[in-house]
């Protein structure tokens, strides 16, 4: 079975080399929608396979991290880098272009690493990330699977290779969860307060 959670924000980033000269050339922004697709054959003590309040907490605050943001490929040229860093206190440097196809695979690393590293508190069995769908128009999405991640010719992404801004880092509820995620710590779901004997 699935499920899916929707997430929005809102971005700007130039796409190089694209065979759109706007694209390519000039900064522009887009309002994204990022679907996250979970997936388990079996469900938890609340009969779920896992609870949407629970994806309001560090996976959220990642995907929020890309709001009100310019995102930029780190192989970009170093004046515009440095412009970006200058005139923008919210940016991400990615270690792959910021197009909707590498979104979709950062953020699935992102989530997945969250995912992995959860400690699940309420008979959640063989939850996994199904795939990652995002949304740059209307009309135009990318998503990605598990083997799109672990595909070398799309570039691997390393999450040491990828900088938040300091600002974007001080948001967060924790302001140490990207360190967290980088050195494997786990994250802990909370305890159910009140269960319902049958």
């Amino acid at each position: 079975m699935l499920i899916r959670k929707l997430f929005r924000f809102e971005n700007a980033h130039i796409v190089r080399n694209c065979s759109s000269d706007r694209c390519s050339r000039s900064i522009h922004g887009h309002s994204y929608q990022v679907e996250i697709l979970l997936e388990a054959h079996a469900l938890d003590n609340g009969q779920m396979i896992y609870d949407f309040g629970l994806l309001k907490g560090h996976i959220k605050d990642l995907i929020d991290s890309f709001d009100h943001a310019v995102a930029f490929w780190d192989k970009d040229n170093a004046e515009y880098i440095a412009f970006c860093k200058q005139f923008s206190a919210r940016w991400i440097s990615l270690p792959v272009s910021p197009s909707a196809e590498q979104f979709s695979r950062v953020i699935f690393v992102l989530v997945d690493s969250v995912l992995k590293q959860t400690v699940m508190q309420n008979g959640e069995a063989d939850v996994s990330l199904h795939s990652i769908i995002v949304h740059e128009t209307i009309t135009g999405y990318a998503q990605c699977f598990r083997d799109d991640v672990e595909n070398p010719r799309m570039g691997l992404i390393h999450l040491d290779e990828i900088v938040f801004s300091e600002q974007v880092c001080s948001e967060w509820s924790d302001h140490q969860l990207f360190e967290k995620l980088k050195k494997g710590e786990l994250f802990i779901n909370p305890t159910v307060k009140h269960q319902v004997m049958i």
